[in-house]
């Protein structure tokens, strides 16, 4: 005798062929899906028709429930799927929030760093990165055995999860999905002998490949290029990309802010106070910039000047660029001993001598200048008692004559 419950929850007879059941599904799944009908009633007929879908849409698990009832699946624990599941694997829905059907998945992107030059970024470059990466196998097509030696696993009956029930508290189960162990993951098994003798049964092998990079005028630091389809391939998967990060290396001359360019030069004394006509930078596409700086105009220690239209060419449009600025350095003469018959003509070249403002102080020392080591700043330390500390006292008279002289130790 056969038992007809589920059949009668389906709207089928006990003889439908597996693709009347499936239409019945289908039907009922759509009219009391929770997202298309709230009722609390039909809530509860939504997972009635999932269940028994579930049973019979599954031939091992018909027969057993033909013959025996609910208590002869009732050993196989049930639905390892919850109704949402069920529908969602159905009707190839990726979420139940939007219905419709979902797109094929997609591989993960594989994202690189990929070290550039400011020249490269400047000039455009075109350039070759070496990939390893796996494709899908030739010889079996990503079937990973001969044809027909594929079967379902037992394990996880093909779904690739295993569904696990933990207590959690006193009436409070939590529902745990993992990867079925029997077939990694799979929901495919196949044996020893059957496997691909290229790929092993892996589906895929490791192939290397060259790229073309093309790095475009402009681009900045942390741009990606996206190399479309080129990252890992899985069988029946969407290839994701390959996106290229690019890290800009410090330059040693050049700033980068923006489409501007910042750079440092060092000149003479002479050049900053008499003018200069030289190749003051060399570019980076390998030009030299002469500057003819008139004489007259001073250039004083920390000038910026612009150079309009020589900065970083903008991205997609190269012909339109920012603007070059130069930080000028004044190198002053070390060592240098100028006469004084020099000194008096060089006075007269040179703007005046600031009269001083301030009234003279009572008291006033006269003290001398000696080169200085600034990294030593604030790390002297109070000088100890063995050390010799010589103070020289002169006391003087009206004639400026000294009376007498100590010292103290």
């Amino acid at each position: 005798m056969k038992h007809t419950n589920y059949y009668d929850v389906l709207g089928v007879e006990t003889n439908a062929s597996e693709s009347e059941i499936k239409k019945a599904y289908r039907k009922l799944a759509m009219k009391y899906h929770p997202d298309k009908n709230p009722d609390e009633k039909a809530s509860e007929k939504f997972k009635e028709i999932s269940h028994a879908y579930d049973v019979l849409g599954d031939q091992e698990k018909r027969e057993l429930y033909d013959q025996y009832g609910e208590e002869g699946i009732s050993g196989g624990g049930g639905s390892n799927m919850s109704p949402e599941e069920l529908f969602a694997s159905f009707f190839s829905f990726g979420g139940m929030g939007g219905g419709g059907p979902s797109r094929q998945r997609r591989g993960e992107d594989l994202v690189k760093p990929f070290n550039v030059t400011l020249e490269d970024l400047y000039n455009g470059k075109t350039t070759k990165v070496s990939l390893q990466r796996d494709v899908v196998c030739p010889s079996c097509h990503g079937k990973g055995s001969k044809s027909g030696a594929t079967r379902k696993c037992p394990s996880c009956e093909g779904r690739g999860i295993k569904v696990a029930m933990r207590q959690i508290g006193p009436g409070m189960i939590q529902r745990i999905n993992t990867s079925c162990p029997n077939c990694d993951g799979e929901g495919e098994v196949i044996r020893e002998k059957d496997r691909c003798k290229k790929c092993k049964g892996i589906k895929t092998i490791e192939e290397k490949k060259i790229l073309d990079i093309f790095i475009e005028k402009g681009m900045q630091n942390n741009q990606k290029i996206i190399m479309q389809g080129e990252a890992d391939q899985e069988p029946g998967v969407e290839t994701g990309d390959v996106i290229l990060v690019l890290k800009l290396a410090q330059h040693e001359r050049f700033e980068r802010q923006g489409n501007d360019l910042l750079t440092e030069v060092n000149i003479s004394i002479t050049e900053a106070l008499c003018g200069f006509s030289k190749v003051l930078v060399k570019h980076l596409d390998g030009r030299g910039l002469v500057i003819n700086h008139p004489a007259g105009e001073v250039i004083k220690p920390g000038a910026i000047k612009c150079i309009v239209g020589e900065g970083m060419p903008q991205y997609k449009r190269p012909f339109d660029k920012g603007n070059l600025y130069v930080k000028f350095t004044i190198e002053f003469p070390t060592d240098m001993w100028i006469s004084p018959d020099k000194i008096k003509q060089l006075e007269t070249l040179l703007p005046s001598r600031k009269v001083e403002e301030l009234s003279r102080p009572d008291v006033i020392d006269e003290v001398h200048l000696t080169e200085g080591d600034f990294s030593e700043y604030g790390n002297k330390k109070a000088k100890g008692g063995n050390d010799l500390l010589l103070l020289w006292i002169f006391i003087t008279l009206e004639e400026n004559e000294p009376i007498f002289v100590f010292s103290i130790n």
